[in-house]
């Protein structure tokens, strides 16, 4: 039997560094290649020694990498993997991805190398060099690899560009969901798949035991929190990355202060809104409908209120609102702000999505109040506020997608044990299919059933549509949308082929022979043959309702090829009299078993 295996080198039960190896087929196709925000050391990239240790090298093993978009837990570690470990295969991710993914790489090799210090890290360079190995792809296009392996990519929502993907090698089939949201916002639309039936389904699932509130609620409060930090003379900080939520909200605070007439200054962190605004008017195409459909009259992204930040706004008085990167407070400006107003308790820090463990916004979300960065401590005395806006799916969103896959079998990644651990259970109570959840370094192995291809002849495929709409059919089927299908099997040239009777009887010269069943179900009744035909007929529309009843001549019912008439019968052990012959060719068994024993059991109660 053929199997699929999967493993994740990162991202398993853990959020950061997703990178998924999947073989199948003979063909070894890499998910994402991301970096850990939470490390600084070796482990901020996932271990790729798995695969060296085969001998083999990473081109020689890979046929494949693909990225599901551009945030640096799902592509921060390409340019090392590429360029320092020697990968030069293709690369595979959209048009939105491959335009933004070089910028934020950018920005992480400048934090790292020039105010970290740090040696032996990839260079501006290597990104440019990594990128020219990427081969783009357009939603819904199925795109061959070579001449086995072929990928097609599905919207994602999330953030700009982003995809799912679903990969076939022969009859094998593995979908790899990446970061969705099955929850349209004010600038993405919801993630959508078909129904592919994949032999296994790689989902992510970070927020795997939340079933989030309205977003109108959400809405609300945060423009509220936000009002009473500028009514206190406050300075609001909402860590964020560069696109995505930051857009969200933007567009949110935007409509906001033009509906309140506020005149607090909001700021963004200089030259990503110029970025951002470019992307957004390039790929217009990925955003939501209302936002295409008013995009000639008017750019959502072009903020009247929101202006670029310096750092020298930083000490300025006042109250303001400032969105600054990146999102979970581990480095850069967010982190930078943050330790000069975390001590003031009119000032107020939202975040509005996940934190790594590990991270900065990780420690201040659970309610540590002072903090060690850059050796000095940090007393936090600002207003602290969760506020979900994160673009992932919650896990009512999870089984949605599940559901509409209708997946084989599912593995859990870019997670939390124990949160994933409560999903498996919910996804093996509901659907009955296994589940996985492996850790890092953990194989999964699924077998798949051998698929053996048969041509079905055209006479017998409309034949059996026809037959499918006929009660009798229907009982046979184990599920709805299905038709049973009764043909004979022949070997020609090689190939398989599924011929009607006839057809068979044709090519071979044969005449055609029928074998009939005949059983008698006596009556016991002083009735005159009429009435008791009359009251026969009532009773088979009683208990046959389904059945197509025709009648021929007096005396005889036809219920397909099932036959029912009077007769009459005599022998030495009776004084005769009448009896209901019931009759059915042997290819129908089923419909003249049914057909006799409900008339059996109810008959002579009923006449």
């Amino acid at each position: 039997m053929a199997e699929i295996k999967a493993v994740p080198l990162g991202a398993g039960q853990d959020v950061g560094r997703s990178c998924i190896l999947v073989s199948m087929g003979g063909k070894n196709i890499m998910l994402d290649c991301g970096m850990h925000m939470g490390y600084n050391d070796e482990r901020r990239f996932p271990d790729f020694s798995y695969i060296t240790e085969t001998g083999k090298s990473l081109t020689e093993y890979i046929d494949c990498v693909i990225i599901s978009h551009f945030h640096l837990d799902h592509c921060g570690a390409l340019p090392y993997f590429s360029e320092m470990c020697g990968y030069n295969g293709p690369i595979y991710m959209t048009h939105p991805t491959k335009a933004i993914c070089p910028i934020l790489l950018e920005d992480y090799r400048k934090i790292t190398v020039e105010k970290k210090g740090e040696q032996n890290f990839f260079t501006s360079l290597m990104i440019k060099n990594c990128m020219k190995k990427v081969v783009t792809v357009n939603l819904h296009q199925t795109l061959k690899v070579d001449s086995e392996l072929e990928i097609k990519a599905y919207y994602a929502g999330h953030v700009l560009g982003a995809a799912m993907f679903l990969m076939r090698v022969g009859s094998q089939s593995v979908v790899y969901t990446g970061d969705y949201n099955m929850t349209p916002d004010r600038h993405l639309g919801s993630a959508w798949i078909d129904k592919c039936q994949p032999d296994l389904l790689i989902t992510e699932s970070t927020y795997a035991t939340t079933i989030r509130d309205s977003k109108r609620c959400r809405e609300r409060d945060f423009l509220k929190k936000i009002h009473e930090c500028m009514d206190r003379n406050g300075k609001a900080l909402i860590p964020v990355f560069a696109l995505g939520r930051a857009q969200e909200l933007c567009i949110l605070l935007e409509t906001f202060w033009d509906r309140m007439n506020l005149k607090a200054p909001i700021y963004f962190s200089t030259g990503l809104t110029e970025k951002a605004n470019h992307y957004y008017k390039l790929f217009i195409t990925w955003t939501n409908q209302k936002i295409r459909s008013t995009f000639v009259q008017r750019n959502m992204f072009e903020f009247k209120h929101i202006k670029p930040f310096e750092r020298s706004y930083i000490d300025q008085p006042g109250p303001m609102v400032v969105f600054a990167t990146p999102g979970m407070l581990h480095a850069g400006l967010s982190l930078q702000i943050f330790k000069r107003w975390a001590e003031d308790e009119n000032n107020m820090l939202i975040m509005p999505g996940y934190c790594v463990s590990g991270t900065i916004g990780q420690k201040v979300l659970s309610g540590v109040k002072k903090i060690e960065i850059d050796k000095k401590v940090v007393n936090v005395r600002l207003s602290v506020q969760y506020m979900s806006f994160s673009a992932h799916a919650d896990a009512k969103g999870i089984m949605q997608l599940i559901r509409q896959a209708e997946a084989r079998n599912i593995m859990l990644v870019h997670g939390e044990a124990a949160k994933m651990e409560f999903l498996k259970q919910k996804v093996l109570k509901e659907f009955g299919v296994s589940c996985f959840m492996p850790a890092n370094g953990e194989t999964i192995t699924i077998k798949t059933p051998p698929v053996i291809p048969v041509d079905m002849s055209r006479i017998l495929y409309k034949r059996s549509l026809e037959e499918s709409l006929t009660p009798a059919a229907k009982r046979k089927c184990p599920g709805p949308n299905m038709a049973p299908v009764e043909g004979v099997l022949v070997m020609r040239d090689g190939k398989l082929q599924l011929l009607g009777l006839s057809e068979v009887q044709s090519d071979l010269g044969l005449l055609p022979h029928s074998l009939k069943f005949s059983s008698t179900i006596f009556l016991d009744t002083s009735q005159s043959t009429q009435d008791m035909w009359a009251k026969l007929l009532q009773v088979v529309e009683k208990l046959l309702p389904d059945q197509k009843v025709v009648q021929p001549s007096n005396f005889l019912l036809e219920l397909e090829s099932t036959s029912v008439s009077i007769e009459n019968y005599s022998n030495a052990d009776t004084a005769g009299g009448q009896g209901l012959l019931v009759s059915w060719d042997m290819q129908d068994e089923a419909l003249g078993d049914f057909v006799f024993s409900t008339l059996q059991r109810n008959l002579a109660r009923l006449l």
